[in-house]
């Protein structure tokens, strides 16, 4: 027992040894952001832990370092008077400020290898992310403002993602949040979904109205939304064209046919005897039984209705600003009405269990060419709509 707490014991050891190797290496490399999160992680688990001084130190070292760097990236930032370079510059003031907060949640840090306090510089940087912010934000705008200008549907969505970054950092500036909605708007694709019959069959209006009624928020994105109703003060950039090209519909078919059954089925049972008619008996004196069988017969008249419709379509994905097709899907859907039903002379017993169930079926009433037609089309429905949620318009 005391072998193996030994080995656990040594074997943590070890792994300590280990992540602190691992974060000088990062710290040796540059990396020391990675090494303040593999720092910081080992600390908060237990600052006091003899185990964590070897962390604390590598932490004051990688702090000092990480500010240096980051001060000295705005520094060159400052001198290139570029005004893309105000993102840079402030999201390392905000590298900086998030670091400070996320060390001063650990101080005091003791060290006992250094004996002291680990030590941290600490500057209020609230006045310089201010000036930063303001000029980010005032080049987001900027830039929102030229994408917009160009009147695409790309740079719309250009306008929109800068836009976004700007509500973000601040949050009431100007009329953001207007143009924030203004170039989503224009940036989406609105999509017109509609139907066309070039069949010889007229469609039950009851079909052609169930056909385009479905939940076209489950097929919306972020960027493209589908209306099966064309919708005022909408401009439809491009079109979903569903196209029924042919339906057939067989006849009311009925089939009549006959079959002999025959079984051979157990009817009870007898001792056995040998050839002599004498009884036979099992090792222990008992009479052996055996069981005995008969066979019965029965006519079967059994009866099919069929009838069946079958719709060909397909599906276009239509571009109206270039008058162009995109993609084209074909569907097919096919319903089948069939019933079966019998009757029997004879023994029951010769019926299998398909022929029972028969029995106790009776004749229905052939679906109407109108109800055959909406059936098929709800396949045609299913088929449509995963279709449209499984290809983008684009």
């Amino acid at each position: 027992m005391k072998k193996v707490i030994f080995l656990f014991l040594f074997t943590l050891f070890l792994l300590s040894c280990n992540s602190v190797k691992i974060n000088q290496t990062l710290v040796d490399q540059g990396n020391y952001n990675d090494a303040i999160e593999v720092a910081v992680k080992k600390i908060r688990k237990d600052k006091t832990s003899s185990k964590s001084d070897a962390h604390i130190v590598l932490l004051e070292e990688a702090y000092k370092k990480a500010v240096e760097k980051d001060k000295a990236s705005i520094a060159f930032y400052k001198k290139q008077q570029n005004p893309a370079e105000a993102q840079n510059t402030f999201y390392k003031y905000r590298d900086l400020i998030d670091r400070q907060n996320t060390i001063q949640q650990l101080l005091p840090l003791y060290s006992t290898s250094l004996q002291r306090n680990a030590k941290f510089k600490m500057e209020n940087y609230s006045g310089k992310i201010a000036v930063a912010r303001q000029k980010f934000s005032d080049y987001l705008y900027e830039m929102g403002e030229t994408y917009m200008k160009f009147q695409t549907v790309l740079d719309y969505r250009n306008a929109y993602d800068l836009y976004k970054e700007l509500t973000d950092i601040s949050p009431n500036y100007k009329d953001s949040n207007a143009l924030l909605e203004e170039a989503h708007f224009k940036g989406t694709d609105f999509v017109l979904i509609q139907l066309f019959n070039k069949t010889h069959h007229i469609i039950p209006f009851t079909l052609e109205s169930n056909l385009l009624l479905f939940d076209t928020n489950g097929l919306d994105e972020f960027w493209t939304v589908f209306h099966n109703q064309p919708q005022e003060f909408i401009s439809y950039n491009y079109g979903v064209d569903l196209l029924f090209e042919t339906i057939d519909i067989s006849p009311e078919r009925i089939v009549e046919e006959e079959f002999q059954l025959e079984k051979r089925i157990k009817d009870g049972w007898e001792y056995q005897k040998n050839r002599f008619g004498e009884l036979v008996l099992d090792k222990e004196g008992n009479k052996i039984k055996k069981d005995t069988y008969i066979t019965v017969r029965a006519t079967l008249h059994q009866t099919i209705q069929t009838k069946s419709a079958i719709i060909n379509s397909s599906v276009f994905y239509s571009d109206f600003i270039t008058e162009r097709e995109i993609k084209r899907f074909s569907l097919t859907s096919e319903i089948i009405f069939e019933n079966v039903f019998a009757t029997y002379r004879g023994d029951k017993r010769a019926l299998e269990s398909d022929d029972l169930v028969h029995i106790n079926n009776k004749f229905e009433y052939f679906p109407n060419n109108d109800r055959m037609i909406f059936d098929a089309g709800e396949g045609i429905k299913s088929q449509l709509f995963e279709i449209l949620n499984e290809n983008s318009i684009r």
